[in-house]
């Protein structure tokens, strides 16, 4: 990675890019010599490399691309004189600038099944290359500038020399990485505890705080849990640090990755656990991934990559005993007991107790506060359909009567409206179309983040921006997609302005349903025709419904 020096001269045969989230996360590893050996976003060789052997180019083992994806439209401004990318921050802060080795168009569903062995868009990692990555991948070596900055928690977070520097002057010569992306409980310490007590080393907590599955809780809850939990162990046992990585959900290749990042941050042992990194089930119900095939295959590598495998089972509780065990530890009139996360949520948004022997009262109570009931919390209700399938009728109808039966504040998101304000200017090409509909997204996001209830009405054609919204929002509170399944035929009929008739005759250019193809919602929480209900008749069969989900008494 070269240096900031002069860095200013490179800059006017530059573009400018303005990084996902995604994308920053893995630069600052990059940067930060977490990703070492790679020293840039990798070009065509590698990547391909990686993608059939695991391996870079030159033969090191690396088990995923880490590659910049870039939209078409981006692609075509990278003509022969561009021959640096200059790589930004959403606040236009400069960070490092890529030297363009290569670029190609991506193979979407070669990457999906040789990263994730699968093109089912239910696994996140292949829902967000499918519905979010752009088409292309650029390639080439960085030019550091300066490292992303965090305002939050900097106290937590370490550079790999810094955490070395750490290790080396508390002689910690035996450091047990534990990787996690959820609230940390009783029996994860008892694990953690146990890696300690076997290795004679310490331990370092290092969860992940950039992206990781949809749904988790927020990491600004979770390391307010970590915090709590870290002085549960004995004095200077243990580390708690920042990973801002973005995770994959890749099972056994990702668990690999994971085991390489720990070696660059110093440390000497690295805990995997049953089903690492594992994105729990496929649309059918079945695992993606076999429980103990992130173990078997990171073991296989132990020695290349310089680092000891602890692997674990999920540990339970003994009632009897009155402590944790691995399951083959109990006897055979021991019943195991533990809590399910899909249990204590629904623990959660119920207010119901929690079994003292199973967390600390401490994060409980953070819990608490991260899952408010589903009677309290913000909610989006996104209406998709064609035009007039009776979408913002059915909008206006839901704002009506939800300002009458709760507290919580109600924002109607009407797609002609926001046309009007939001989105003025923008076209009907697909990529326009997809910006209209994360800009709903948005301001949906901001009204749900903070307790209201957001009812966008508007076509969204395209599958991926409405995942992409979906993501968004459920990060922060409840979401639920409805479909208005009108059949096309009867959509015709109810054209007030004709549009359907002119797009017929070519005059409308562009227009969904006729020219513009729309995608069928894949798993809508709730559909419904309005071709044979009256507007009464409609509005109460979703009403029911959202009920039936928990979001109305």
């Amino acid at each position: 990675m070269q240096s900031t020096a002069m860095l200013q001269k490179h800059l006017p045969e530059s573009v400018a890019l303005t990084l996902t989230q995604r994308q920053l996360c893995d630069l600052e590893l990059l940067l930060n010599q977490g990703f070492f050996p790679l020293t840039g976003f990798m070009n065509q060789a590698d990547y391909h490399s990686v993608l059939d052997n695991m391996r870079l180019a030159n033969g090191t083992l690396w088990p995923m691309p880490i590659t910049l994806d870039i939209t078409e439209q981006f692609a075509k401004t990278l003509t022969d004189e561009v021959s640096e990318i200059g790589l930004y921050d959403a606040e236009g802060l400069l960070l490092a600038s890529l030297k363009i080795q290569d670029i190609w168009q991506i193979d979407k569903k070669r990457e999906a099944l040789a990263v994730f062995g699968t093109e089912d868009v239910s696994h996140p990692g292949v829902a967000y290359l499918f519905q979010a990555a752009g088409d292309f991948y650029v390639g080439g070596e960085l030019i550091l500038h300066q490292l992303p900055i965090h305002y939050d928690f900097s106290h937590l977070r370490h550079t790999p020399e810094t955490l070395r520097q750490f290790f080396k002057e508390k002689n910690w010569d035996t450091v047990i990485g534990f990787q996690t992306r959820n609230p940390i409980h009783r029996a994860h310490q008892e694990l953690t505890l146990r890696a300690a007590k076997a290795t004679g080393g310490h331990l370092l907590i290092h969860p992940v705080v950039g992206m990781t599955k949809p749904g988790d809780i927020e990491y600004y809850t979770r390391v307010r849990c970590y915090e709590h939990v870290l002085k549960t162990y004995p004095n200077d046992l243990a580390k708690l640090s920042l990973l801002p990585l973005a995770m994959r959900m890749g099972g056994p290749r990702e668990a690999l990755w994971h085991a390489l990042i720990r070696k660059n941050y110093g440390c000497t042992h690295f805990i995997v656990g049953r089903d690492h990194a594992g994105p729990g089930k496929d649309s059918k119900g079945n695992l993606f991934y076999s429980p103990y095939a992130a173990q078997e295959l990171v073991m296989q590598h132990e020695k290349e990559i310089g680092i000891n495998i602890i692997p674990f089972q999920e540990m339970a509780y003994s009632h009897k005993h009155k402590t944790y065990f691995l399951p083959n530890e109990f006897a055979e009139d021991d019943k195991p007991a533990s809590v399910s996360g899909t249990e204590l949520r629904h623990y959660l948004q119920t207010n119901q107790p929690i079994p003292e022997w199973f967390s600390y009262p401490e994060v409980i109570a953070e819990l608490r506060k991260a899952y408010p009931s589903k009677l309290t919390q913000g909610l989006t209700l996104f209406l998709t359909g064609l035009p007039s399938s009776g979408k913002s009728t059915l909008a206006n109808a839901l704002a009506f009567y939800l300002r009458e039966k709760t507290a919580r504040p109600v924002t109607l998101l009407d797609g002609d409206v926001i046309r009007t304000h939001l989105s003025q200017g923008l076209g009907f090409s697909r990529e326009d179309r997809d910006v209209n509909v994360t800009r709903v997204g948005f301001v949906a996001q901001e009204v749900t983040r903070h307790g209201g209830i957001a009812i966008c009405a508007l076509v969204a054609p395209f599958e991926s921006a409405r995942m992409q919204v979906k993501r968004m929002i459920s990060e922060v509170g409840g979401f639920i997609e409805i479909h208005v399944a009108t059949p096309l035929a009867v959509c015709e009929t109810r054209d007030r302005k004709g549009l359907y008739k002119k797009a017929r005759a070519g005059l409308v250019k562009q227009f969904t349903g006729i020219s513009d193809p729309y995608e069928i919602p894949v798993k809508p929480d709730i559909a419904i025709d309005t071709s044979n209900l009256s507007q009464q008749q409609a509005l109460q069969q979703i009403i029911i419904q959202i009920k039936a989900l928990g979001y109305l008494p």
